[in-house]
């Protein structure tokens, strides 16, 4: 009999089929609990950082291509280690591998905030994203495992919707926190959070033995992550030698997927992408997170470092967005009772992009009311008709002897979304705004001294940061073009987010069938 901290463990075996019944059903809540919370607590560090960005940014010294590692690093080894995270759920156990991702997870955040460079954060980063790895899929797989065929859809829903809730509140809880104690705060008050999940997890969730019959896929997990580093360096780099990592990290991706296609027991199966419902959600949440990630990205920039926002008052912009995917992702996983998944998702992705062409009214100087609250609302609503319902639609696809895995794909499919959001559009961003800002500056101050000229294109990637050379004549003259012009590449890169979502809408109808699919 398995004790821990002198408490007998739910459900052990040998209790009678009826008395195994009866705990199982009372450890479902804990269980639900302790998914929401580990969930949370990886979702949650994507969506507080960017709020810490930009005084980090200025702690640090940044420019805007160097701060992106501090993003890139967590979701890059998030990303690459995704689905071997999710395959050793399956391996070793559901609750082994949680704690032991979360306990990676809270250690390393300790050490983020605690870091002193921009070297020593990306390394810390990069490892908290390992133990997320783990973490992520194995709470939802849990959930997928202890929760009856009858009750998955509603337990995946209040999942969602209480992991969007405390991801959405992150914004605003990061957002106090650095106006309060600076940066380093929002990685070092993860740390009790996660050693209170850890306790209940140990103390209340069922453990599980997981098919140790089944080999990790080893190859692959080195082969993808060798392919995603260099992907990301390339898109991250210039010149020849971005060109080379871009190139090599395409074809040892191409090489992850024919050794996917041969392999004994491949963390990547194959076979799952035969199900026209599973290719199509992750399909669709590839583009949708995409579009999703650039924004969540972008928009905290503009708010303070255009609008002038404080930290906090930028959070609680986004609570609109909190509210609705906190209380209505529950009540939308149940909509697929009532409407096919194509008419679903084929509309909250629609609704989506309509917000995201909202957001593109924003100049140098708006109201909340007018100009920001209309598009974070219509976000909130489309995005709450998504999220639920597209993990209930994958995880529906797969077995149960594959729910890890294919909760790994997933999330994989969404953070290597936000992985490439951020690599791409921020090198968008830079090239639009230098383009922006040059014509600006010729139409508007066509007397400026060219030494000006040329230094302040020269240092485009600083975006909004970007501040006039000392000895500038008319320095607010010049500061409000630069404002102006990055507001001009801000809505460029919201329409492009806004056509990504319509994108993921045209995918919905396409791919996804007229009924919920049935599980295997």
């Amino acid at each position: 009999m398995s004790i821990v901290f002198g408490t007998r463990q739910p459900c052990d075996q040998g209790a009678g089929p009826a008395a195994e019944a009866s705990c199982a059903a009372r450890a479902r809540p804990w269980v639900l609990g302790v998914a929401v919370l580990g969930s949370s607590l990886a979702f949650i560090e994507s969506s507080i950082v960017n709020l810490a960005l930009p005084d980090l940014q200025t702690d640090l010294g940044l420019d805007a291509l160097s701060l992106q590692w501090v993003v890139n690093s967590y979701l890059l080894a998030l990303s690459a280690l995704l689905l071997i995270g999710g395959a050793a759920g399956d391996r070793f156990g559901l609750r082994r591998v949680f704690v032991i991702g979360l306990t990676l997870f809270g250690a390393t955040s300790v050490a983020c905030g605690m870091a002193d460079s921009l070297g020593s954060l990306v390394l810390w980063r990069s490892l908290q994203g390992v133990g997320s790895a783990m973490l992520v899929p194995a709470s939802l797989a849990l959930i997928n495992v202890h929760f009856e065929e009858q009750e998955r859809a509603r337990a995946i829903g209040i999942w969602a919707g209480a992991s969007a809730l405390t991801t959405a509140l992150g914004p605003l809880v990061g957002g106090a926190l650095v106006d309060l104690l600076g940066w380093r705060s929002v990685f070092l008050g993860i740390a009790p959070l996660a050693a209170l999940t850890v306790f209940i997890a140990l103390w209340r969730v069922p453990a599980s033995e997981g098919n140790r019959a089944q080999s990790l896929d080893w190859p692959g997990a080195l082969l993808l992550a060798a392919g995603l580093s260099l992907l990301t360096f390339g898109l991250l780099g210039a010149g020849r030698g971005s060109a080379v990592a871009l190139s090599s990290g395409l074809a040892i991706l191409g090489g992850f997927v024919l050794y996917e296609a041969r392999a004994r027991s491949p963390m990547l199966p194959l076979t799952l992408f035969r199900q026209r419902a599973f290719s199509g959600a992750n399909a669709m949440t590839v583009v949708l997170y995409f579009a999703l990630g650039g924004a969540l990205y972008f928009v905290p920039f503009n708010l303070i470092q255009i609008q002038g926002y404080s930290a906090f008052a930028a959070g609680a912009a986004f609570l609109p967005l909190t509210l609705l995917l906190g209380f209505g992702s529950a009540p939308a996983g149940e909509l697929l009772k009532r409407y096919s998944p194509r008419t679903l998702l084929g509309a909250g992705a629609f609704i989506t992009a309509v917000g995201f062409l909202l957001l593109t009214l924003p100049g140098t100087s708006s109201t909340y009311l007018a100009h920001w609250l209309p598009g974070i609302t219509v976000i909130g609503i489309g995005m709450t008709l998504c999220v639920a319902p597209l993990t209930t639609v994958v995880m529906s696809s797969a077995d149960d002897s594959q729910s890890g895995t294919a909760s790994g794909i997933n999330n994989t499919a969404a953070r290597l979304a936000g992985l490439l959001a951020i690599a791409l559009l921020s090198g968008l961003a830079v090239r639009l705004f230098s383009g922006e800002l040059a014509a600006t500056l010729d139409a508007a101050l066509p007397a400026l001294e060219p030494v000006v000229r040329n230094s302040l294109i020269a240092n485009a990637n600083a975006l909004a940061e970007l501040a006039p050379p000392a000895g500038t004549v008319d320095t607010a003259s010049v500061r409000a073009l630069i404002e102006q012009s990055y507001v001009g590449a801000y809505r460029k890169l919201m329409t492009v987010c806004a056509a990504l979502a319509l994108a993921a809408s045209a995918i919905a109808w396409l791919s996804l069938g007229g009924r919920q699919p049935e599980n295997g």
